[in-house]
């Protein structure tokens, strides 16, 4: 059994048709990305997953339980944890105590919490910041901050929303290793990502959204081969390159 079914998944704001009857599979262990254009609705599909918008039809079936109109903080322990395309940290709080706010899933006591807090700021390599004032963090220490506080809940599977948005190429590639060692720990990925280049090095498969749409799903060097995929999203201009 897939760790993630969805079926039929549908979301409309008035008259605009957000996600339209989607369907995926994902099982445990693997990355899938997901791309599309601006307003495609990958955000709303992840909003979706993870109850912060209810389906208004279509099932969402986790580890084998219906969560389709369970709320958030449920669905976290259940075990789906994300990350938001704007991040937005406790800016008053420090680095550590940003952590601990998700380790408080798991655990009602604050050592226990602080201390998993560090366990997981050690894994991102943020450990050296603890103490630091959220605030002051750099863009890319404040994502890695958002993947920490999503790795406090113990998830199962993890939600990226464009976890590599603003990085440097250096950024970037250090992002990349550390989503495999995600993986290599035991945590299944869905990744909305625009950058070609990752989506394509990290993915075992690919799904492509446009307005609210599934096109197709496959394997990176099918997919992006894909006319659909071309004309909706990639451009003419895009050549994959030929070793791949």
């Amino acid at each position: 059994m897939a760790l993630l079914q969805i079926e039929g998944l549908t979301k409309s704001f008035g008259g605009l048709r957000a996600v339209n009857d989607f369907a995926q599979d994902i099982q445990k262990g693997e990355i899938i990305g997901l791309i599309g254009p601006n307003g495609a609705g990958k955000s709303t599909l992840f909003n979706l997953i993870s109850g912060f918008q209810r389906a208004d039809r279509g099932t969402i079936v986790f580890d084998g339980v219906d969560i389709t109109h369970v709320q958030p903080n449920d669905i976290c322990l259940k075990g789906i944890a994300r990350s938001f395309q704007v991040v937005r940290p406790f800016s008053e709080m420090t680095v550590l105590d940003n952590v601990a706010v998700g380790a408080f899933c798991r655990s009602s006591h604050r050592e226990e919490a602080r201390g998993k807090a560090l366990r997981v700021l050690e894994f991102v390599r943020l450990d050296n910041k603890k103490h630091q004032m959220s605030k002051r963090l750099t863009i890319a220490e404040k994502k890695r901050l958002e993947l920490a506080r999503a790795l406090a809940t113990d998830p199962k599977l993890l939600l990226l929303d464009e976890a590599m948005a603003g990085l440097n190429p250096k950024e970037t590639e250090e992002t990349i290793s550390l989503i495999r060692e995600i993986r290599a720990s035991g945590v299944t990925l869905f990744i909305i990502e625009h950058i070609m280049r990752v989506i394509m090095t990290l993915s075992d498969r690919i799904s492509i959204l446009n307005h609210g749409q599934k096109i197709t799903e496959g394997q990176p060097k099918d997919v992006v081969r894909d006319e659909r995929v071309i004309k909706a999203y990639l451009g003419e201009e895009y050549v994959f390159p030929r070793s791949e």
